[in-house]
């Protein structure tokens, strides 16, 4: 938390100081004036404890006093708050690879419920759109903020099977993004392209036009493991991914289980369409701070605390 006007803080300061020291002095004085009475039986009702602690209701109201005191510094707090106007386009590798099952139950079924983990996370009004690609890129869902649509789509990607065209993908999911405002894509694949464009290429193109790109690389390396029906490795190319990322000023995040690959898409809808802005709290405090005083002097009213 930051103050806009930390030089006022020496005057909040100086303000529960100075109730401090009212509040117990007149405290005393009631305390004497009871002690004063001559009837015995008077005094000592008068100075038995009351229902409510008298240390509690005197921290209770040096915390309003505070609130109230720091509103006068105009506090600003860090929140996380939604991007306006976000826009993010998935795209989701179907390629062949995708069926090795290094990562449970295997690499296709494991990004889409990545994917789910990601529409959950975006604030409502945040625009998603779905791009896949084995051989070629196809556009599955343009941007909308219609998220239940998303999902619908997400149940109509096909099953892995081609070529893997990451360069292709890209170029098409940057068409379905607006010239202007805050705009990414998330990439998901194991990183082995071997069709279409270069896609460290296709990352400068992007992010030269204010698009940033993020890489997820979903599987393992050297893990021994065949694609199925084949006999070709289940390998994942982390260096082409990180270079992706890098050029497309974003982050590589390595997924090599289920989890691990939720975890990641699941930060980065936080990274994409979310921001941390400090907001103004003078109005938060004063109210909070006015409240509990209230309450607190009611409190003490209600328990005879105060005459």
């Amino acid at each position: 938390m930051t103050f806009a006007h930390p030089e006022r803080l020496v005057w909040a300061v100086a303000a529960v100081l100075a109730f401090v020291l009212v509040y117990r002095t007149l405290e005393r004085r009631a305390r004497g004036q009871a002690l004063a009475y001559s009837s015995l039986a008077f005094a000592v009702d008068a100075m038995r404890p009351r229902r409510l602690p008298g240390a509690l209701l005197f921290s209770v109201l040096v915390a309003g006093v505070s609130a109230l005191a720091l509103a006068f510094a105009s506090p600003r707090v860090a929140l996380r708050v939604p991007v306006k106007d976000g826009v993010v386009m998935l795209c989701i590798d179907t390629s062949g690879s995708m069926r090795a099952l290094d990562v449970a139950p295997s690499r296709a079924d494991a990004a889409k419920a990545a994917a789910l983990t990601f529409i959950d996370a975006v604030p409502p009004g945040t625009r998603v759109g779905v791009v896949t690609f084995a051989t070629g890129a196809s556009l599955v869902a343009p941007p909308t903020s219609d998220l239940d649509a998303v999902r619908a789509a997400l149940a109509r990607i096909p099953a892995p099977n081609g070529a893997t065209a990451i360069g292709d993908a890209l170029a098409l999911a940057a068409q379905q993004l607006p010239e202007r405002g805050t705009r990414a894509i998330v990439l998901l694949t194991d990183g082995v392209n071997n069709r279409g464009v270069d896609p460290v290429a296709a990352a400068r193109e992007i992010a030269a036009s204010g698009v940033i790109v993020h890489t997820v690389g979903v599987g393992t390396s050297g893990s021994g493991q065949l694609i199925p029906g084949t006999d070709e490795p289940a390998d994942l190319d982390e260096d082409a991914l990180r270079a992706i990322a890098q050029t497309g000023h974003g982050t590589y995040a390595p997924a090599r289980d289920a989890g691990a690959l939720r975890s990641a898409f699941r930060d980065l809808a936080l990274a994409t369409v979310w921001e941390r802005r400090r907001i103004d709290g003078s109005s938060v405090f004063a109210a909070g701070g006015g409240t509990i005083v209230l309450l607190a002097f009611l409190s003490g009213f209600a328990a005879g605390k105060f005459p």
